[in-house]
Formats: structure tokens, sequence, C-alpha cells
């Protein structure tokens, strides 16, 4: 079932961005008399299509290859390689007939209306749930880093005051794409010492094939206390209870949660000695830790959840007009990371394997059950993102159209139908090739995972 619902807010997702960036095309073009012959979700390859329609002179479908989606704009040259009107000579509804500027607002269309969607999508959002985060000064155990954040030098305890120089005001800020793009100065107060950890610029390599709590955990550092132990898992068979603490493993001294979680580790597969604190009274008990380094079972599932006392979080308003600077700065912020993440691609910073995703993994983000806060704040990132990559200078895209018509605006004279279709070929083959990899990069992703 979890897979249903988790491929079903795919479609969905996809389907309100394929919809709406194709009717942006669809209302330019009909804005400067320009006929549409076809608007399809998903392609139609070969003529077949699941279901459709026609309404005044439109044939409206959808199709049965879920890659995208288009609309037929009569005399363009475009992925369904219709060129037998181009045969005839330019009427005056056509595509071809039009002025290079109206041609280009049309190619925009679609681009122009993900950007519009993708702040509607964050101001309707910040009007609703506000904003809320944890202020970095209040907390006082500083930060858990995983194995990544070991080994650029970050310790547990570690408080991070500032990036790049800038003071931090959110904790999550820790995790944010200034700093996960890598080339970041983190300010560090360990202890009495202020130090400086360089973020190198390959960062996102890294954590392409791991979570982003193996850079920083998205907790601060915090105490602990048993909330609940599961039935028959060691944590039960020992003896614990809710409300228990465990302040130390092996006569290791414990505090926090990370520290029980690396102590156990050394005693995968064995037993361990845990000191517990009940009701003011502390006793002894012995326990198997599991493969995983938890107090669960042989297959390594955990025997015990624990219950946090965390810093209380802030929580900003803005109300209907204020959320609007505070959504489209969500949303160019989001087209502007992506922009930089490419950057590094291009530079050689980050290898292309780890930096796209595809399908699989979008899948997988808008997760196995239904949180719309989540999925709409997916539809809004994947709306942004569609813009920038629709930008791309690529044959077949917009952008790549868009960058024939600035050529042709720049000559004053348009590029040879000719050209155009074999562009348009190469283009299409670049992107199939393109999908190919990216699917199979994101099976290959979830296997490694495993």
């Amino acid at each position: 079932m979890s897979i249903v619902i988790m491929v079903g807010q795919l479609i969905l997702g996809l389907s309100i961005l394929v919809i709406l960036h194709e009717l942006g095309h669809f209302l330019a073009a009909r804005a400067f008399g320009i006929k549409v012959e076809k608007f399809y979700l998903f392609f139609d390859a070969w003529n077949f299509s699941l279901f459709k329609f026609n309404y005044k002179g439109v044939e409206y479908g959808v199709g049965w290859l879920p890659l995208g989606g288009y609309v037929k704009i009569a005399g363009m040259i475009d992925e369904s390689m219709d060129t037998e009107q181009l045969a005839g000579p330019p009427q005056p509804w056509e595509f071809r007939s039009k002025p290079a500027w109206q041609r280009l607002i049309v190619m925009l269309g679609g681009i122009t209306v993900n950007i519009i969607l993708g702040i509607l999508i964050f101001w309707v959002l910040t009007i609703k749930y506000g904003e809320s985060y944890t202020p970095n000064s209040e907390v006082q155990y500083g930060i858990v880093p995983g194995k990544i954040g070991l080994r650029i030098g970050l310790l547990p305890g570690d408080k991070i005051t500032a990036i790049n120089g800038k003071k931090v005001i959110r904790f999550e800020e820790l995790t944010g794409t200034e700093v996960i793009l890598g080339n970041t100065d983190l300010t560090v107060k360990r202890g009495d010492q202020i130090l400086h950890v360089r973020v190198p610029g390959n960062l996102i390599n890294d954590l392409s094939d791991m979570k982003i709590d193996d850079f920083i955990s998205r907790l601060p550092r915090l105490k602990f206390a048993i909330d609940t132990v599961v039935p028959h898992s060691y944590a039960n068979t020992a003896g614990l209870l809710k409300g228990d603490s465990i302040t130390a493993v092996n006569g290791v001294k414990i505090q926090f949660f990370d520290q029980l979680q690396s102590e156990l580790k050394k005693y995968e597969d064995k037993k361990a000695t845990l000191e517990i604190k009940r009701n003011d009274v502390v006793s002894q008990v012995i326990t198997d830790v599991n493969k995983d380094g938890a107090l669960g079972f042989k297959d390594g599932r955990t025997g015990i959840g624990a219950k946090f006392i965390e810093p209380a979080q802030k929580k900003l308003t803005f109300g209907f007009f204020g959320s609007f600077p505070r959504g489209a700065t969500k949303a160019w912020g989001t087209f502007t990371d992506n922009a930089k993440g490419l950057g590094k691609v291009f530079k050689g910073e980050v290898k292309f394997n780890k930096a796209v995703s595809g399908p699989v993994a979008i899948a997988t983000m808008f997760g196995s059950h239904i949180d719309w806060i989540r999925f709409w704040s997916l539809v809004g990132f994947l709306s942004m993102v569609l813009a920038l990559t629709n930008l791309l200078p690529i044959p077949a895209l917009d952008g790549g159209h868009a960058l024939f018509l600035i050529i042709e605006m720049i000559k004053g004279k348009p590029l040879s139908d000719k050209f155009l279709e074999r562009a348009q070929i190469v283009g299409f083959v670049i992107l199939i090739t393109l999908m190919v990899f990216v699917f199979g990069n994101d099976i290959v992703k979830q296997i490694v995972k495993k």
C-alpha cells in the first residue's frame, strides 16, 4: 500500500506541474491568435492515447508514456516532428507567421507559469503555517555530526555560531543549502576555543548516497529518557521501563542520546552492562546488543523509543500580504540554489550522477503516507526546478527554442527549417538519454542504500 501512495502522489504532483506548464504555452499561443491542435498530459507516442476528446478544434487527451506532456502548436517544429504542415505556405494562425518576440513569449509561457505556481504555493503555505524554527541561541549542547561531519573536523557538542562570517540565527541553517553546497566556512565554538571548519565543495557527492544526518543531525544534541520499550526486545528482556534514564554503558558515563548510540555500537552482537536511573535509584542491568548497536532484535530493529528534552521552537506569522515576500523569497531561493548546484556540476565539483534525481527518488521524497504540507512543499520545489530545467539551452526544451528565437532576433531572419528539424532530433535524443540515465541512476542509488 505504501508504494501505491508514493506512486499516486508522484503522478498527482507531476500531473499538476505538467498540465499547468503546458497551459502556459497554450494561453500564450491563444493570446496571439495561434492555433493549438493538441493539449496532452503525457505523450501519445505512435498516436496511442488513454483518453481524448475534441473541444473547439483542440484535441485534449492523456497519453500512455508518462514522460511529461505537450501542446502541439500549428506551424511549429516540436517534439511531434510533424513537418507536413510546414510544406505549405505560412498561414496567419500559425506559429511561424508571428513575430519573433511573440513566439518567444509563447515558448517562455510554461516556465513563467511554473515560477508563478512555485511562488503561489510557498505564499499559501506561509499564510497557513507561518514559519517555525529552533533558535540557535537555545541549543545548549551543540550538534551531533554524522560520519561526514566527523570527517571534515566537526565533533559532538560543537556549537556552530556563524556561516561564512554571518551569525547563525536558526539551527536549521546548519543543514541549509548555503552549507550543503559547500565551500563554506563554519565558525565553531568548542569549549573555550573558536575554530573554523571548512565544508568542501563536493559535499553533495557524499550526501547523495547518504542522509543529511550523516553530515549534521537535524536535531541538536539532546538529553533523553526512555519513552517506549518494544515487547520481546532485548531492552524488554533486560527489564528497562518507560521513564528510565540510561546513565552509563560498561562504566562510560552517558548524558546524551548520541553518546548512547556510539557506545552501544562498540558492543554489536555482544552483551553490555547498562547503568539505569529509575526514580532516583541507580541500578545495573545486562543486555544483549544487536548488530546495529541497538537494544532491539537480531534483525537490527530497535527496542526503545526516546523522549527528548528539546529546545522551544519559535513560530513566526506574517499575515496575508506579509507572507507574499516570504513565499517569493523561498521560491526564488529554490531556483537559485538549484542553479548553483548545476553550476557545480559544470565546474566538475559535483558528479552528475550524484546531483540528479529522477522519478524513483522523487517518489520516495513524497513518502509512503499522505502529508499535504510535504506534498505541496515538494510540488512548489519541483515547479521551480522544472522552470530551471526548461531554461537550459537544449534543443527540444523551451530554453532551446528560446535560444534559437533570440538568435533569429539578433540576425534579423529565422534559422532554416532543416536546421531546426535536426536540432529537434538531437535534443530529443539527448533528453531520452538523460531520462534513461536518471531512471537507472535512481535504481542504482536505491540498491546501494539497501
